[in-house]
């Protein structure tokens, strides 16, 4: 029997959700609204429910492995596992189409002596499918036609079409409903449909695609093989590691940059759709959240501290501040620490392509990170930066350690606010209270540790010439980012 595999794909940047998600903080780490669950756990609990969760990989960009991590530990802990979840990181994201393989590569690695090629199963972590029982007898359906040699994706019936996703036409065939009744076989189809050809194609019933596929490892790459040969030819005999860059960054920046969409999947013969008849969203806009959220009344949907006055069809969503809105009509308004996006509803995605691609230079680090950032061992606050000098608040987790580093740029000085703070500076290690202080100096070996029960809290102020995290070099660190 073909053992079965997981892949979630966790790497994007999550640019169309700016300014809730950022570079270092994508949407797959946070909580909409009031959930208690991420995207991306809500994607491990998903396949879990179809697949041990030993065989979960997930694939993710070098620069997310550390908040990926996190969420990871957190499952460990919930499916009381010793060892870690693989997780497969890039060096730099090349879209879809290589983070897959990668994956797929590193399963018939570690099934080589298996008599069948393994089945796996590829999803997005940044879908709602509400669910879970559902979502496991679609999968069930999948697996005979995977192991037949076709590639199963998902696909909701529908007649319009928005360019920002894939649609599939398709119809019965015999040979296909022998295997899967409800299965189509499909006849074309079209990734992101921007031409009028295109669309002329999909006119009448089609199945907007869900991104999720299904196939076997030797199915994947015989087609990857014959419809993107330079993915396949690179990757074929390279040892893809689990160590932090899985491959060498000399290798895979010369991949091309291209999706699983149009790579493989709108020129194979062997994609076959099983329609997917329950609920499901991809949460990669603010339209997205606008379309699945519960609205008032006048069609608003507001969270966080909100007042609004008359306002129609509109989306105002506050992460920290009070909004205050009066007479807004198919409007979008998003605040967080360090921005506040304003749009009309019907512009919004081309609008926030647009801005993001204009933050650069000065706005550079509100397109990569928020004031406060998360880590594995807590978080962070930007209180104020400025010439030669920055400012933050510091939390560390219980029982938990930065890693043993240095920098060669800047010094630091820490005033504990809060909680008993372990430092270990050069070969000394000290214990500080609130009140107390140290220095770091400039490419001195240090690290701050919390070994009790309650958080720490610490200010920290830089001074240097250079003051961002890549003036961080890690001797030792317990979440493996060294």
């Amino acid at each position: 029997m073909s053992v079965l595999y997981s892949v979630i794909l966790a790497g994007g940047a999550g640019s169309r959700l700016w300014p809730l998600s950022r570079e270092m903080y994508p949407k797959q780490i946070f909580k909409l609204d009031n959930d208690k669950e991420t995207l991306f756990i809500k994607t491990f609990l998903r396949l879990a429910s179809v697949t041990d969760d030993k065989n979960i990989i997930t694939t993710t960009n070098v620069k997310h492995a550390s908040a990926i991590k996190t969420q990871l530990n957190k499952m460990k802990e919930k499916f009381c596992r010793n060892n870690d979840y693989t997780m497969i990181t890039e060096p730099v994201s090349r879209n879809t189409a290589p983070s897959i393989t990668l994956a797929v590569k590193h399963i018939e690695d570690i099934n080589k002596s298996s008599s069948e090629s393994p089945v796996i199963i590829v999803s997005p972590c940044d879908h709602i499918i509400e669910n879970r029982e559902l979502f496991a007898n679609l999968i069930e359906k999948g697996i005979n036609l995977a192991k037949e040699g076709y590639i199963v994706s998902f696909g909701t019936e529908t007649e319009s079409i928005n360019e920002n996703y894939g649609y599939l036409k398709a119809r019965k065939n015999p040979k296909i409903s022998e295997i899967e009744i409800d299965a189509l076989k499909a006849v074309n189809f079209i990734e992101k449909a921007k031409t009028k050809e295109q669309k002329n194609i999909l006119r009448g019933k089609i199945y907007q695609n869900s991104g999720i596929y299904m196939f076997t490892a030797e199915t994947y790459m015989n087609e990857l093989k014959k419809y993107a040969p330079k993915i396949y030819e690179t990757l074929y005999n390279t040892k893809i590691k689990t160590n932090i860059p899985s491959i060498d960054l000399a290798i895979y920046e010369k991949l091309p940059e291209i999706s699983i969409d149009y790579a493989v999947m709108e020129k194979t013969k062997k994609l076959v759709t099983i329609p997917f008849n329950i609920r499901w969203k991809d949460i990669g806009s603010w339209d997205a959240i606008y379309e699945l959220a519960n609205k008032d009344t006048r069609g608003n949907y507001f969270s966080g501290k909100v007042i609004d006055i008359g306002s129609k069809n509109s989306l105002i969503y506050s992460t920290s501040k009070l909004l205050a809105t009066i007479g807004l009509n198919d409007t979008v308004v998003v605040e967080t620490e360090d921005a506040i996006l304003v749009c009309g509803k019907n512009n919004i995605e081309t609008g926030i392509k647009n801005i993001y691609k204009k933050l650069n230079g000065k706005n550079v680090q509100a397109k990569e990170i928020h004031k406060t950032v998360i880590r594995p061992w807590g978080y962070y606050t930007v209180l104020e930066n400025g010439s030669g000098f920055l400012t933050k608040c510091i939390t560390v987790y219980p029982n938990s350690k930065l890693s043993l580093q240095k920098h060669n740029h800047r010094s630091e000085h820490w005033i504990v606010l809060e909680g008993q703070a372990t430092i270990i500076k050069g070969q000394k290690k000290y214990t500080l209270l609130p009140g107390e202080s140290i220095d770091i100096d400039v490419k001195e070996i240090h690290s701050l540790q919390n070994l009790s029960s309650e958080e720490v809290k610490i200010i920290e102020v830089q001074q240097g010439d250079i003051l961002d995290e890549n003036d961080i070099e890690r001797l030792e660190d317990i979440y493996g980012r060294v």
